[in-house]
């Protein structure tokens, strides 16, 4: 039994990695996609892939930091297939360095493809659901966004990778909390599996390397991709404005910043008396989560 019979979903990055895995597990449950690269041989070839396989899809190479350009994607969508119902934003680029030794370019090429390339899409998209809705017409919505445990948790090296995936985060709070009316849900998985950006570094391409003897493939990207398509299917509707995770055949939702240990002396603290009300509230905190990399 699928479960995405006729949705119509773009996928960015859909050329390699997580997105093409996303890509052929759409399509398999039966979705119609958009594969989404700049990269057209590399989306061309996950399509011939889909179409030998039965499935449906087309490429398109818009710019997602471009945002007129972007709007090309929800055109084609909807003049190829007639609607669209899921926008899943995945594209995303490396720029590691320690923040010292940090580059204006390398913050600007980040924040442009991660927190800008899920901003123009999206916003296309949006403004068709709203306009539909405002026909009077059911709109049945998804935005899936992509953000990272170094998002949620800090990343030694990555200042600039982190803060963008920590605004996706905080971006898909907002989009479910303003964009409910219209019928659209939006969620985020930090998706842990093998991609070209992990095959990079070599250590954690070895503890992510597909196993020899035919056992679970902890880490293949098809793991991931099994959540985003229930999360794009008809049956997620009640589900908005979560962080998941998921790795392996593990899915989480992740618990993000809330009030903690309080104090409270009932009039204005002195700056001197400071220093012991933080103690107090620093030995009655949930330990934190070890930062990535440290």
């Amino acid at each position: 039994m699928t479960i995405c019979n006729n949705r119509v979903v773009i996928i960015t990055g859909a050329g390699g990695g997580l997105g093409a895995a996303h890509a052929k597990v759409f399509a398999a449950e039966g979705a119609k996609v958009v594969v989404n690269d700049i990269n057209r041989e590399a989306a061309q070839r996950v399509v011939d892939e889909i179409v030998g396989a039965g499935g449906s899809a087309v490429v398109n190479t818009s710019d997602i930091t471009h945002y007129d350009d972007s709007l090309n994607a929800v055109k084609q969508a909807i003049e190829t297939f007639g609607d669209l119902h899921i926008v899943l934003n995945n594209a995303g680029i490396n720029r590691d360095r320690m923040f010292a030794s940090m580059t204006e370019q390398d913050w600007d090429a980040i924040m442009s493809v991660h927190l800008k390339g899920h901003f123009c899409i999206t916003s296309h998209a949006v403004h068709y659901w709203r306009g539909r809705s405002k026909e009077g017409h059911k709109v049945d919505a998804r935005i899936i966004n992509t953000t990272s445990g170094a998002g949620l948790q800090g990343s030694v090296g990555q200042s600039n990778y982190a803060a963008a995936k920590a605004g996706i985060a905080a971006l898909t709070l907002n989009q479910a909390a303003e964009l409910a009316r219209y019928g659209i849900t939006a969620n985020a998985v930090a998706p842990a599996a093998r991609t070209n950006m992990t095959n990079s570094v070599e250590a954690m391409a070895q503890r992510m390397a597909k196993p020899e003897d035919g056992s679970f493939d902890y880490f293949a990207p098809e793991n991931v991709s099994s959540l985003l398509v229930w999360l794009g299917s008809e049956a997620s509707a009640h589900v908005s404005g979560r962080i998941f995770e998921a790795e392996g055949g593990k899915i989480s939702i992740a618990d993000g910043w809330r009030t903690g240990p309080l104090v409270d002396k009932g009039d204005r603290w002195q700056p001197a008396e400071v220093g012991e009300a933080v103690e107090k509230l620093l030995s009655q905190e949930i330990p934190a989560q070890k930062v990535y990399g440290s």
